[in-house]
């Protein structure tokens, strides 16, 4: 399995991340059948388009000519970071906690959100992580190293948390996970794993495993009633290299090989069923489809 390039290269360019949001900006609402929903912000990062993160093995010309096609700036690549909130009667789940202090001041913001649209964090009953990357478990422990949602389940599938776990403190970094063993111990108590694909909220939440990007790491589909949504965590990185060239190489995958046929799988039925998708580094607040055009598909926001 190929080593992930490392995820400190994200700190890169922090003053292009957004200036201060309102708070229309800062959460959005929308809805999952019976469900509450909304996409919280958590900040943004940028990458140099120098080919080490995406079209590894193409030319950073060969990326730019995407991005000006899409209107985009050519010579950088931004992402955006949106943790999803959903309440139910009995539950308030957050789906994956944004970077804490793991990626600079662009990021970090989630509390800020969560304050802005009135969730206080000790009332998250749930936490459902897709990966052990910095910018998916560093909103995990506050400024002071505790529990950020202290009466939070933390669910994550069982071959990340040994991933999780396991990682040594160079592992960690190259990962952008900051504090690790500060994190392990405080987390340790509040996970409960999973088996890949599991059921783990019964007409609710179901783990998609969605082999490639991390050992361990999954998908999320959302139910309520006859309506869903497919929380993709890092299937997909970038709105138009990701879905325009699917079969391109992504620096962060452990699997390069297996995470360019997940994500092509996944992309493929996404858009023959129609399947609206919460794509987590996508623009903000992250919710679409995704319709086959030529080799490959085209992100269509909600």
């Amino acid at each position: 399995m190929k080593t992930a390039l490392s995820l400190a290269t994200l700190i890169v360019a922090t003053a292009l991340a957004a200036p201060a949001l309102s708070q229309t900006d800062e959460a959005r609402s929308f809805a999952i059948g019976d469900f509450s929903a909304m996409a919280l912000r958590d900040g943004t990062i940028s990458l140099p388009n120098d080919n080490k993160v995406f079209g590894v093995g193409h030319t950073p010309a060969e990326v730019a000519g995407l991005l000006r096609e899409a209107g985009l700036p050519t010579d950088r690549l931004e992402l955006s970071l949106q943790p999803l909130l959903v309440k139910t009667s009995e539950r308030v789940m957050l789906f994956d906690t944004g970077a804490g202090g793991n990626m600079g001041p662009g990021a970090g913001k989630l509390i800020a959100s969560l304050t802005a649209a009135g969730i206080a964090p000790a009332t998250v009953t749930d936490v459902f992580i897709s990966h052990s990357h910095g910018d998916h478990v560093g909103g995990l422990l506050n400024a002071s190293g505790a529990l950020a949602f202290p009466n939070a389940t933390i669910h994550i599938s069982a071959p990340e948390w040994a991933f999780l776990k396991g990682m040594t403190a160079e592992q960690a970094q190259g990962a952008g996970v900051g504090q690790h063993p500060k994190l392990i111990a405080a987390i340790t108590p509040k996970v409960a794993t999973f088996e890949p694909g599991a059921d783990i909220i019964p007409e609710a939440v179901k783990a998609v495993d969605i082999k490639g990007h991390t050992p361990g790491h999954s998908g999320y589909m959302i139910r309520s009633k006859n309506k869903s949504v497919f929380y993709v965590g890092d299937t997909v990185h970038h709105f138009v290299v990701s879905t325009h060239k699917p079969e391109w190489t992504c620096g962060f995958d452990t699997d390069a090989a297996t995470s360019e046929a997940s994500r092509k799988a996944v992309l493929g039925a996404a858009a023959a069923k129609g399947q609206l998708i919460y794509a987590f580094h996508f623009p903000f607040p992250g919710l679409g489809k995704v319709k086959a055009k030529d080799a490959g598909f085209v992100w269509v926001p909600n």
